[in-house]
């Protein structure tokens, strides 16, 4: 519900209102680059250097190129019109991290689970997640330059995700792409509230 109140002048102001969406997914998914690619301000990111300390824990197999991770959380907004911002928070990938999922996700109207075609399998937990606390999410398929190129079929299938989950291809590094994403997840939370159960 938006909210109008009025200034000094008497002057009716629109204030917004705020939702809070989850960017979720596998080590190296592109989650910090989403939520950076599409906030209208500096994201507040968490990132730290890969380390030696880290090698027996950290599965890089298909992000070689990855030298840095998100340790606790980033944070973003976008203002999607002039009565509803968004508030990005986008999750650690490592299991090790996995125990901040809870805290990160309360209060969302729903996620993004943004998948790398080359690791496919890191999706999993993350879908997993969603779907035990029945929070809405889309599937988000990050198209990296140079993996193999799979239909939303092929992956729908890989990933055992029901047609009643939105499927979409995106590029995490394009904001408008990443708009895209954010607004069929509140699109669908839409549609999952409005459904009678």
């Amino acid at each position: 519900m938006v909210s109008v109140q009025s200034d000094q002048r008497g002057d009716d102001l629109v204030v917004p209102v705020a939702v809070k969406i989850v960017v979720a997914g596998g080590f190296g998914a592109g989650k910090t680059t989403m939520v950076g690619s599409v906030s209208e301000i500096t994201p507040l990111r968490t990132e730290e250097l890969l380390t030696a300390a880290g090698e027996e824990i950290d599965d890089i197999v298909g992000v070689e190129g990855k030298n840095t991770t998100t340790v606790a959380l980033d944070f973003g907004r976008i203002t999607i019109n002039p009565e509803l911002v968004l508030y990005l928070f986008g999750t650690p990938g490592q299991d090790r991290f996995w125990f901040m999922w809870d805290e990160l996700a309360s209060g969302s109207i729903g996620a993004v689970v943004l998948v790398d075609t080359r690791r496919l399998e890191t999706g999993f937990a993350a879908i997993d997640f969603f779907e035990r606390r029945q929070i809405p999410f889309v599937v988000a398929v990050n198209c990296f330059d140079g993996s193999y190129s799979y239909t939303e079929a092929e992956v729908r299938h890989a990933l055992d995700v029901t047609d009643s989950v939105p499927l979409m291809l995106c590029d995490a590094r394009d904001r408008e792409s990443a708009k895209a994403v954010l607004v069929r997840v509140i699109e669908h939370a839409m549609n999952r509230i409005s459904v009678p159960a």
